[in-house]
């Protein structure tokens, strides 16, 4: 089963939670720390050790958080990460981070863009393509920007299914498309 499927209720979920209190930027700061915490290696291996307590599991994630937010966990917030512990659901932290952000952007009248790059993107170019999409499309925009050291040069846009790829590589791949079709 998808991760996003798993999430969706969790994402939604947190979303009403947020609309009751307008707590949205604290629930997406948890998140957004959770899934990142997520992402090294040493922590998912102490998340699924089988040796280690739920409540130490539970115990250390709150501290980390706490470190890093500089605050303490509120309940809700506590909860839920001790929800995702007790079912076995931790792992789909990041998919709901992604939801719950799309929720918020939606709400906002927002778009969000995933940007891929060969290169970490300046802020001036960053505010660039912002302003390009801001004007192409007529709404706030928000994007993701995700390095690829594969792709040579360029970038390559994605909002939804939808790819905007002017990237160096789609472009020789087109030129060496039109060469073949003229030989």
């Amino acid at each position: 089963m998808k991760l996003a499927v798993i999430a969706k209720p969790y994402a939604n979920a947190i979303f009403e939670l947020a609309q009751q209190d307008i707590s949205y930027l604290q629930w997406k700061m948890v998140l957004d720390v959770g899934a990142h915490l997520l992402l090294d290696k040493k922590m998912r291996r102490f998340i699924v050790s089988p040796n280690i307590l739920e409540q130490d599991k539970l115990s250390t994630i709150k501290i980390l958080l706490r470190s890093i937010l500089d605050r303490e966990l509120r309940a809700h917030e506590a909860m839920f990460i001790s929800v995702l512990l007790d079912n076995n659901r931790i792992n789909i932290l990041p998919s709901i981070a992604i939801l719950f952000t799309s929720l918020i952007n939606i709400t906002n009248n927002t778009k969000i863009f995933t940007i891929i790059s060969s290169y970490q993107l300046s802020k001036s170019e960053k505010e660039q393509i912002v302003s390009d999409l801001m004007n192409q499309y007529n709404k706030a925009v928000s994007i993701n920007i995700i390095v690829d050291k594969d792709l040579v040069g360029g970038v390559i846009i994605k909002d939804g299914d939808k790819v905007i790829d002017i990237s160096i590589k789609a472009r020789v791949d087109e030129l060496g498309l039109r060469l073949s079709k003229t030989h």
